[in-house]
């Protein structure tokens, strides 16, 4: 930058004030200063800009560092994976050892039993399938109520009416 000491802002102001005039300067000298500021925001401005353009390309370097990355694991994965596969396809296709081959050891690999399932699996459809006359009867809710419904419903009333 432009190095101005003492001496040269002192000479500077002088010859503004001969060359202006005293009634002309403190107009001048704020407008100097304004666009000496506008100035200033401008540089600072361009400098944060290219702050953020190389922050951007460091973070896409990085984000294909971290995907290159990511490829290889899942490569290695993927790889261990099919070796595993492959081992255990091998070694069904050479058949079950013979020591597994007693009646006992075979019922032990047979599947499980079905799982309990309940009786009343479909008490929707029964409770369906009741009159509306017995519903309303036995006091079962048919219809669904809002929140403001119920409120409504079970308000106590005014005694004046």
């Amino acid at each position: 930058m432009i190095d101005f000491g003492f001496d040269k802002i002192a000479l500077i102001g002088a010859v503004a004030l001969i060359v202006i005039g005293p009634e002309k300067l403190p107009r001048v000298a704020r407008t100097v200063g304004h666009m000496l500021g506008k100035a200033q925001r401008y540089v600072a401005d361009v400098k944060a800009e290219v702050n953020r353009s190389i922050e951007l390309d460091e973070l896409k370097k990085m984000k294909t560092e971290f995907e290159g990355a990511a490829r290889d694991v899942e490569q290695t994965v993927q790889r261990e994976v099919n070796a595993t596969t492959g081992d255990l396809q091998r070694s069904w296709d050479d058949g079950l050892p013979p020591a597994l081959s007693t009646p006992a050891d075979e019922a032990a690999l047979s599947p499980p039993p079905p799982d309990f399932k309940h009786p009343k699996k479909n008490w929707r459809l029964k409770r369906g399938a009741m009159p509306a006359w017995y519903k309303q009867r036995q006091g079962i809710r048919t219809k669904a109520l809002s929140g403001a419904a119920r409120v409504a419903r079970f308000r106590p009333r005014p005694l004046g009416k």
